[in-house]
């Protein structure tokens, strides 16, 4: 039976296509392509629209067609379920890495002998010069492994127990349930957070007056959050504070070499 493995993202699929093609394997990656640790869950699994507006605000984009992304996305997990592949979903400790397993085991809950998982230790990266630094949240993703740490662990797979698949599938639903605005993965637990913890990360590395907002995303994307905060998260968030007058930019929104953003003493330090 041929096999097709799952990762959350782009970067974590071509590194896991190279891992393949080392090892001479035939088996086909699906890259899903969404941060499930951030925005709204509701309808996730009956409709693209919810996330599609989201990420179509939060991205800026206009003219990008998030629904006809959304849509292709779900036609191809559908066709996983509707398959009699087997399934491998490679994880990290990361909280998207993790909803997208749940995600998968309650699509496929139904046909849990075709299930499979790999878990990437962060121990991995410590050897691996050319890793990123290991983070003080200690979040890791698929994406963060080279091909050559992969390769190592493609034997690795192993089923997932009929247990756990339930376990996960309801872990799944009770994340939707929930629906906030952030999620972050801690001590093997999904916990809940807002926005506006992440606003005050940004205040938390800006100085008064105009500075670099890349030097300030790169702090915030690097600290402790239990989840993996990506540049147009933040740059998101710099764009929504600037609409409130809680801050000022200037430069090119998609050129962090070149967007400043000026913070007041008001705003550092609140009465």
């Amino acid at each position: 039976m041929s096999t097709i493995h799952i990762t959350n993202g782009d970067v974590a699929a071509d590194s896991l296509r190279k891992a393949l093609e080392q090892a001479s394997r035939t088996g086909a990656v699906l890259a899903l392509r969404d941060d499930l640790a951030v925005g709204p869950l509701q309808g996730i699994d009956d409709t693209p629209q919810v996330r599609a507006d989201f990420w179509q605000r939060a991205s800026g984009d206009d003219a990008r067609d998030f629904v006809g992304e959304f849509e292709a996305q779900a036609a191809s997990l559908k066709a996983v379920v509707d398959g009699a592949t087997h399934v491998v979903v490679w994880h990290g400790q990361s909280a998207a890495d993790q909803l997208t397993l749940r995600r998968v085991c309650f699509h496929l809950r139904e046909m849990p002998q075709r299930l499979n998982e790999v878990c990437l230790p962060i121990d991995d990266l410590m050897g691996d010069a050319d890793a990123p630094l290991r983070r003080p949240d200690q979040a890791t993703s698929v994406g963060m492994f080279a091909p050559d740490l992969l390769l190592k662990h493609l034997p690795r797979a192993a089923p997932i127990s009929v247990l756990r698949i339930g376990r996960l599938a309801l872990e799944w639903q009770e994340v939707k349930l929930a629906d906030a605005e952030l999620r972050r993965w801690r001590g093997n637990t999904f916990m809940s957070g807002s926005f506006a913890e992440l606003d005050a990360r940004i205040f938390e590395h800006a100085a008064e007056g105009w500075q670099s907002a890349g030097r300030v995303a790169a702090h915030v994307m690097a600290a402790n959050n239990g989840l993996l905060v990506s540049d147009s998260l933040v740059l998101w968030r710099l764009r929504e504070l600037a609409a409130t007058g809680q801050l000022q930019l200037r430069g090119e929104s998609d050129m962090w070499r070149s967007l400043e953003m000026n913070v007041t003493r008001a705003t550092l330090s609140p009465a």
